[in-house]
């Protein structure tokens, strides 16, 4: 694969001091709310973890910002789990292709309240709602029809009986320390402005592309 020729210069927006102001949760609902109106699933989120030194990074959904946390939800014994009860540090990473955007986020993850747990996975279809049971997230699957056996069977059963939350399934939410917003520049010359918390504040500072 050759892929030196494929290249795009970014052209559409930029990112001034005046435009970030000095809130990155106000600049980041703004661009979320823009890319809302064109990307086909702007809440995609990627998240990385660490554990026992070796970085691992996958897809997740935001489904929350509340009290200035993003909040997605997985099984609590998943690898992601596994590394976030080890590391809770974390980055999170949202790239809007359309607007030719992204958002780096560094914080650190903890488990949502329980009863926000319980009302986010009633929530959900029916069908997710046993599929967070049926599978036991990141462990070896022989045989696809095992999983799909044992859908039948827990479908078939919470016919006759309520469906509850399992303990190993739930929310986590991500406190933010460290924000960067990207913005795509032609020529390369890419807009980066970061925001840290020290001490409970802001501070502001532009780097160099």
């Amino acid at each position: 694969m050759d892929l030196k020729d494929q290249r795009i210069d970014y052209t559409k927006f930029e990112l001034m001091e005046d435009h970030a102001g000095s809130d990155p949760f106000a600049l980041f609902k703004r661009w979320f709310n823009e890319a809302s109106t064109i990307e086909i699933e702007p809440n995609v989120m990627i998240i990385s973890t660490s554990h026992n030194s070796q970085p691992e990074t996958r897809v997740v959904l935001l489904k929350e910002l509340v009290d200035e946390q993003f909040v997605f939800y997985t099984n609590y014994n998943s690898r992601k789990g596994q590394a976030i009860q080890d590391n809770p540090h974390v980055s999170l990473l949202f790239f809007w292709q359309q607007h030719q955007r992204q958002v780096r986020i560094n914080g650190i993850a903890t488990k949502v309240p329980e009863q926000q747990s319980d009302d986010y996975f009633k929530s959900r279809p029916i069908e997710s709602q046993i599929g967070a049971i049926a599978s036991t997230q990141s462990s070896i699957l022989e045989d696809r029809s095992q999983l799909e056996l044992r859908m039948e069977e827990l479908k078939n059963y919470y016919k006759f009986h309520p469906i509850e939350r399992p303990a190993h399934w739930g929310g986590y939410q991500v406190k933010p320390m460290h924000f960067e917003f990207w913005q795509g520049r032609t020529s390369r010359l890419h807009d980066r402005i970061c925001f840290d918390n020290e001490s409970g504040s802001w501070n502001r500072k532009r780097l160099y592309p």
